[in-house]
């Protein structure tokens, strides 16, 4: 491939829209330099559009129709079909990184989620990796990384999902034929849920209740095969299908599974860390957390794919607010670009500012986790716990902005984000699945609630904190010591008002969960009792991390000066923004001043007029080829309204001129109607 075909494509000047054009002449920074800072590099850049390229230019891979406009089967035969292509030119093209296979795959399917494979390598080759012995990872590993069979991760039920303690599928140990029987008791034990399973997947790992000689022994990973390699069939006592249309993501089987006494071989439990031997004895795992390392790791991937989705909507909605002209500002004059309204920026800019905050949040959080796992593969499982805390309430701190970011882009483009032209639908859907994929939100903010009560506890003691717990041991001034509308743009300030926030909130749930069970309330009725100052708790940490990741990645980072200088205005942007959408929290214990919050309004405005001009450059920079957008109004050229008709005439309703049903019922009733006359 030519070195020309590493560029982006982009479309000649006369090509694109003069607003945009306008738009990115007045940046006052170059985009290139911070899509390098973003990905990690300039070379990580050129390799990154060098595989998206390879994807998108792909004769097998093209879409000669959009998906919206094929019924679901065909969605679903879609998705078989490009999940086998993608893998296997992943496979020829001997990628082994990651992320680089995550930057083919996320072009191949156009930031969908068309790809039948997904699982395999996402959660159940994840699984093998972490929890096989090495004698299982030498008879699995290599099956499921060719794809000589198909994977998928098969934990919620029916009637349970979040509350893995609560499941009921069983595997019960037969001593004498040395099998694990796996059974569904009930209708609720029915798994319900796992991706790829109705009509795909060969195998799945089964978490189910571990019982051996009568005992108990918690939830444990089981492989369990699904469906002939012959002609895949299911296997016999197994029940299995797909659970119907859902909200979107429809392209994938999400499946039921019912197991009626179906027998695996003892060796089919994943045993690195607790064991059933032969004889039936159980040996225990150092930590139970281990069983569940499947769902922390598809936590820390939900954190780029969701964001990767927002950074998508972002990208649209900016576009399309700089080319869309409504309302005159002044009587008589054009209408103006409805980026150029004040209410749009602030619909609009905070959520740009989001995405470039979760991305740096993302990088420390991925950091933080390679750094995990290397002590946990050390046999060093004493921040196992602070793993678990973190990625749970990361996770569920992010895919909530997520979501609530991606929905303000679809409702900023109006009636057009509306249409699923607009590439925006799909994309909150993608990124729905996400609040409540491997552990519901609330859930996951309750997890790391509990974490940070037990910090309190060592804190009161002197006992030293982790690195991203340790400022609660630290005392700091209970007023902002802002006077002047100039010093909310101090960093320093502003990170110490996200600081006292958290460590107040934290405080506050702490001292409420002690009085209930200083006063006789039993501690599991005081932690119910507590859950909304928890809640809030939990939330404020996660917000501190996300501004304190934002500012570290800024300053210490090297980069151009007006790199830097247009992320700073994002970073003030962010966190004065979330200063003034949790008003009460800085409010209520007199931390700010009404006088303040009046600042806080102000700065806002200014720093929105400051970033005004850099809004399309922004986007630009991260650096999303149009084919992967797979959006009419968020075109690198702008050209909507011409793309938007022409998306119109692939409707199936297009094809006649006289719809069938005019015949069948409506002539009748004019008809009826005219006689009357």
């Amino acid at each position: 491939m030519s070195v020309d075909v590493l560029k982006q494509t982009i479309p000649s000047k006369l090509d694109v829209n003069n607003d945009l054009v306008h738009e990115r002449g007045n940046a006052t920074f170059d985009p290139v330099q911070l899509t390098y800072l973003k990905d990690g590099g300039r070379d990580r850049t050129r390799r990154r559009r060098f595989l998206e390229a390879l994807a998108l230019n792909d004769p097998q891979l093209q879409r000669k129709i959009d998906p919206a406009f094929l019924t679901r089967d065909d969605q679903y035969s879609m998705a078989v079909r490009n999940g086998v292509l993608t893998e296997q030119k992943i496979i020829e093209l001997k990628l082994s990184d990651p992320e680089e296979k995550e930057w083919f795959r996320d072009a191949a399917v156009r930031l969908r989620g068309d790809h039948a494979l997904s699982l395999t390598y996402l959660m159940f080759t994840t699984t093998l990796e972490n929890q096989c012995t090495e004698e299982q990872k030498n008879k699995w590993l290599p099956l499921a990384k060719n794809f000589h069979i198909v994977g998928t991760y098969a934990q919620t039920e029916l009637g349970h999902g979040t509350f893995i303690r609560g499941l009921e599928t069983t595997a019960t140990y037969d001593v004498e034929k040395e099998v694990f029987v796996i059974n569904t008791p009930t209708l609720t034990a029915m798994k319900w849920w796992p991706g790829w399973s109705g009509k795909t997947s060969t195998h799945a790992v089964v978490m189910a209740q571990l019982y051996s000689l009568g005992q108990c022994h918690g939830v444990h990973p089981f492989i369990v095969q699904l469906r002939s390699l012959e002609d895949h069939r299911l296997m016999p006592g197994i029940t299995a299908g797909d659970i119907g249309p859902k909200l979107g993501y429809n392209c994938s089987d999400n499946g039921f599974l019912k197991f009626d006494h179906v027998c695996i071989p003892r060796e089919n439990m994943l045993m690195k860390y607790a064991k059933v031997l032969p004889n039936g004895q159980y040996v225990t795992s150092p930590n139970a957390r281990l069983a569940y390392g499947t769902m922390v790791q598809t936590r820390v991937a939900f954190m780029p794919f969701s964001t990767k989705r927002f950074a998508a909507a972002v990208t649209i909605a900016v576009r399309y607010s700089a080319i869309r002209r409504q309302s005159e500002l002044k009587p008589g004059e054009r209408e103006i670009q409805i980026l150029d309204h004040l209410s749009q920026q602030y619909k609009l800019l905070p959520q740009l500012a989001t995405v470039y905050s979760l991305l740096f949040t993302i990088m420390r959080i991925q950091q933080f986790n390679e750094r995990m796992k290397e002590q946990l593969n050390a046999g060093n499982f004493s921040s196992l716990s602070e793993m678990h805390a973190v990625t749970a309430g990361i996770k569920a701190f992010i895919t909530d902005a997520v979501m609530s970011g991606t929905e303000s882009c679809r409702l900023a483009c109006g009636g057009h984000g509306y249409s699923e032209a607009s590439g925006l639908p799909n994309l909150l859907t993608y990124v729905a699945l996400t609040i409540t994929g491997e552990g519901e939100n609330t859930v996951m903010y309750l997890q790391l609630a509990r974490y940070l009560m037990k910090c309190v506890a060592k804190a009161t003691v002197g006992t030293k904190l982790p690195v991203m717990m340790s400022y609660l041991q630290t005392k700091q001034s209970k007023r902002c010591p802002a006077q002047a509308e100039s010093e909310l743009r101090n960093l320093d300030l502003l990170l110490q008002a996200y600081e006292c926030r958290a460590r107040s909130l934290i405080y506050q749930a702490a001292e409420k969960l002690q009085t209930e069970i200083m006063e006789g309330t039993p501690e599991y009725l005081a932690w119910n009792n507590s859950h909304l100052l928890l809640l809030k708790a939990a939330q404020a940490h996660c917000h501190y991390v996300a501004v304190e990741s934002y500012i570290q990645f800024t300053m210490a980072t090297e980069m151009a000066d007006s790199v830097r200088e247009v992320l700073v205005s994002l970073c003030h942007l962010y966190a004065l923004y979330g200063i003034r959408e949790n008003a009460g929290d800085f409010l209520q214990d007199g931390y700010m001043t009404g006088k303040q919050f009046a600042m806080v309004t102000n700065q806002i405005g200014a720093v929105l007029s400051t970033l005004r001009p850099n809004a399309v450059a922004l986007v630009d920079a991260l650096d999303i080829p149009d084919e992967m957008l797979a959006s009419q109004l968020g075109r690198y050229d702008g050209n909507v309204y011409e793309n938007m008709y022409k998306w119109a005439q692939q409707s199936s309703l297009n094809k006649t001129e006289v719809h069938d049903s005019y015949y069948k019922y409506l002539r009748p009733l004019l008809a009826g109607k005219r006689s009357k006359l």
